[in-house]
C-alpha cells in the first residue's frame, strides 16, 4: 500500500529528518540511504521499520544538516575539493555553467559533514528511535486514510457482484425449458430415423439439466462474498487472504458461465467478471 511519513527532529543540535515512502509489494521490501554516523544502525533501523510496516516496497531517506554542539562535526574538505573538481570539469566538457553559488551547492552533496565519533550514545539512539517510530505513524496514518477508500470500493463491486448474482435467478427457469424444448426438437426432427423411448428421454433430461444446475455455486458465491466482507473487516493485515478469496469468487464466477448456456446468463457473467478484475486489481493495493 502506498503512504508517505516524515518525521523532523533536533538530535544534539542536528536536524535529523526521515522520509519513508511505501509502494505496492507482496513483501517487505526496504532500500535506506542514511546519513553519517547512524549508519552504524542500519540493521536496527531496519527491524525497527519492518515491524511496523510488515509488506511493501519502502524507502527510507535519513539526512542530518547542521553541526553538533560538541563540535565534533566538521566539513570534509578532501571532498569539497573532489566534488569541486569534478563540477567543474563535467561543466566544461558539456559546455553549462557552472554554480553561481558554489559553496551551498557543494554543502549539500552528501558526505560533506564529518564526524569524528562515529559511536552513537545511548540517548541519541533513543531519540533516533523516537523519530522512526514517528515517521512509521505518520506513514501508517497516510495508510488508513488509502485503506478507507479501498473498502468502499470492495463494498461497492461486492454489492454489485451479489446484485447480479440474483439476476442471474431470472433466467434459470427460462433456461432450463429452453434446454429441454432444443433438445426434444431436435429429437423429433429425426423421430422418422431413429426411434426413442419418451421415458427414458425423461431420465436423461433430468440428469443432463441437474449437470447444469448452478444453485450450489450460487450459494458457494454468496458465501465466499460474505466472507470477503468479514475477512476485510478484520484487524490484522488481511491482504494475501483476500487475494484467496477473491480467486474462488472467481472460480464460481467461472463456473456459472460454462454452465449458464443462455446468452443474457453469459452477459450477467461477463459483468461479474469486470467487477472481480476490479477487485483484484485493488486487493494488491492492501496489507
Amino acid at each position: 500500500m502506498t503512504g508517505f511519513g516524515k518525521a523532523t527532529a533536533d538530535i544534539y543540535g542536528k536536524k535529523v529528518s526521515i522520509e519513508l515512502k511505501s509502494l505496492n509489494s507482496k513483501q517487505f521490501d526496504l532500500s535506506m540511504r542514511l546519513s553519517g554516523a547512524y549508519r552504524e544502525k542500519e540493521i536496527d533501523i531496519r527491524n525497527e521499520i519492518a515491524q511496523r510496516l510488515e509488506r511493501g516496497k519502502v524507502d527510507l531517506v535519513l539526512n542530518i544538516d547542521g553541526v553538533s554542539r560538541d563540535g565534533s562535526s566538521l566539513i570534509n574538505q578532501t571532498l569539497v575539493e573532489n566534488y569541486y573538481e569534478q563540477i567543474r570539469q563535467l561543466a566544461e566538457k558539456m559546455s553549462i555553467p557552472v554554480p553561481a553559488d558554489w559553496f551551498s551547492a557543494l554543502l549539500r552533496l552528501p558526505d560533506i559533514l564529518k564526524t569524528d565519533s562515529q559511536e552513537l550514545s545511548d540517548d541519541e539512539w533513543q531519540q533516533l528511535q523516537r523519530l522512526i517510530v514517528d515517521a512509521c505513524t505518520r506513514l501508517d496514518a497516510f495508510r488508513t486514510q488509502e485503506g478507507a477508500t479501498l473498502q468502499a470500493v470492495f463494498e461497492e463491486k461486492i454489492a454489485n457482484i451479489k446484485r447480479l448474482s440474483t439476476e442471474i435467478s431470472r433466467y434459470d427457469t427460462e433456461r432450463v425449458e429452453h434446454i429441454k424444448n432444443r433438445l426434444r426438437e431436435n429429437l423429433l426432427s429425426i423421430n422418422d430415423k431413429v426411434k426413442f423411448d419418451p421415458n427414458r428421454l425423461e431420465q436423461e433430461l433430468i440428469f443432463y439439466i441437474e449437470k447444469l444446475d448452478v444453485n450450489e455455486e450460487k450459494v458457494r458465491l454468496a458465501n465466499h462474498l460474505e466472507y470477503f466482507l468479514e475477512t476485510m473487516n478484520e484487524k490484522n493485515a488481511q491482504g494475501k487472504k483476500l487475494g484467496f478469496i477473491a480467486q474462488e469468487i472467481g472460480r464460481e464466477i467461472n463456473t456459472l458461465g460454462s454452465k449458464s448456456n443462455h446468452s443474457e446468463m453469459q452477459k450477467i457473467v461477463v459483468l461479474m467478471k469486470d467487477e472481480l478484475e476490479q477487485i483484484k486489481e485493488q486487493v494488491l493495493n492492501v496489507l
